[in-house]
């Protein structure tokens, strides 16, 4: 039996390679979308473990230090360390800036620590923690920054002696770790002009230069000048304590809010990147009707140059399934190659991509899965054309 399938692809088959590689192409940004996708989820998790935290203590009535803003004193610890079940309580910054080198800028989510307690960077690649108490610095190799370099960070410069991988935020900005006061200087503290500037208004205020009030004014500008406040306690259990239990009564007597692990990655996957997984999930559904269209495009085209020899086929006596298994074996050909070339290339470019994209296997399976069914639904255009095909066009010249 004549395979009109084999005989389009050994005799047109650049034309068929070609197109291949064309559809391929576009599997592979289809691929590449959903692996940036994963990414995004990924990065949201490793945040969530690289704080090394159970719980998450916030100001009231937000939902953390990274979905929205946060602030509370830095003393709030204190108390938080003598509740029953927590084994440790450390404060922490986090603000999102441009890090200077030199001329060049980076952004980075800047992270202010207290050295040994959580928030530290779990493990490293290169070179030691930060040991002291102000300009030291430990970054993620994805800055680009490198042991020995000085950095700056708003008015101060930190020098780089550790370097660690996978320390990113939820947006896939590259982390790099200071020493807490220094963080607390940097994201809280005014300017020295601003700070002048509100020095003068407040002294030219006469409320608060009242003589029965000794004191007020030198108070109120020494406030201007330092700050007290950190945006999330990261608080460790003692084994054996439910989250949710060391939790309650911190909401209850310290009026803060307090999330467990489940509850901040329902956050920052469910809520924080929502929206940009809606935005993907557009462009997946936009680019499977694309690759639909171009498939029944091509294996129509290829059927009507076929017509002759459809005809002689079903005046042979061949049968309509013999011939419509012959174009659905081209169209699924077809898609193969597609996804062989688009697997490939998806492979090839997903390192150079600036934010993480995470390719998983299951995501490539269910990606073929869908190629055969679109590959199957396309070829119907093209089916129904060769099964009206008449016989008698084998001999009509």
């Amino acid at each position: 039996m004549i395979s009109l399938a084999g005989r389009d692809i050994l005799h047109s088959w650049p034309r068929f390679v070609l197109t291949g590689m064309g559809l391929g192409l576009l599997i592979g940004v289809t691929l590449s979308m959903a692996g940036i996708y994963r990414g995004m989820v990924d990065d949201a998790r490793a945040l969530i473990d690289n704080s090394n935290a159970a719980l998450w203590v916030v100001q009231q009535g937000t939902q953390g230090p990274y979905a929205e803003s946060s602030s509370l004193r830095d003393d709030a610890y204190r108390s938080i360390r003598g509740m029953p079940g927590v084994a440790a309580a450390a404060n922490v910054t986090y603000f999102t800036m441009q890090v200077g080198r030199g001329s060049e800028d980076i952004r980075a989510m800047v992270v202010g620590i207290e050295p040994g307690g959580p928030g530290e960077p779990g493990y490293l690649v290169d070179g030691r923690h930060i040991t002291r108490s102000h300009y030291e610095a430990v970054a993620d190799l994805k800055t680009g920054f490198r042991l020995g370099d000085r950095i700056r960070i708003r008015r101060h410069e930190f020098v780089v002696v550790g370097l660690t991988r996978r320390m990113v935020s939820s947006g896939g900005d590259p982390m790099v770790f200071i020493p807490l006061k220094d963080a607390q200087e940097a994201q809280f503290l005014k300017d020295n002009d601003a700070i002048i500037s509100e020095r003068a208004r407040t002294a030219a205020n006469p409320a608060f230069n009242r003589p029965g009030v000794p004191g007020l004014l030198d108070a109120i500008q020494a406030s201007q000048a330092s700050n007290r406040s950190v945006n999330a306690v990261l608080v460790q259990l003692r084994e054996g304590h439910a989250p949710e239990s060391v939790a309650a009564p911190i909401r209850r007597w310290k009026h803060l809010e307090v999330f467990t692990r489940v509850q901040m990655e329902e956050i920052l996957v469910a809520k924080l990147i929502a929206t940009s997984a809606r935005q993907i999930a557009m462009f997946l559904v936009i680019l499977a009707v694309v690759s639909a269209a171009i498939v029944a495009f091509i294996i129509y085209t290829m059927t009507l140059g076929k017509i002759r020899e459809i005809a002689v086929l079903k005046l042979i006596g061949t049968r309509n399934r013999t011939i419509a298994g012959m174009i659905l074996q081209q169209a699924l050909g077809l898609g193969l190659i597609g996804f062989v070339v688009g697997k490939t290339v998806a492979t090839l470019w997903a390192p150079i991509f600036p934010k993480y994209v995470l390719l998983e296997t299951g995501d490539a399976l269910r990606g073929l899965v869908a190629v055969v069914l679109i590959c199957a639904i396309a070829s119907t255009l093209a089916i129904r054309v060769a099964l009206k095909v008449d016989p008698a066009a084998a001999i009509g010249g």
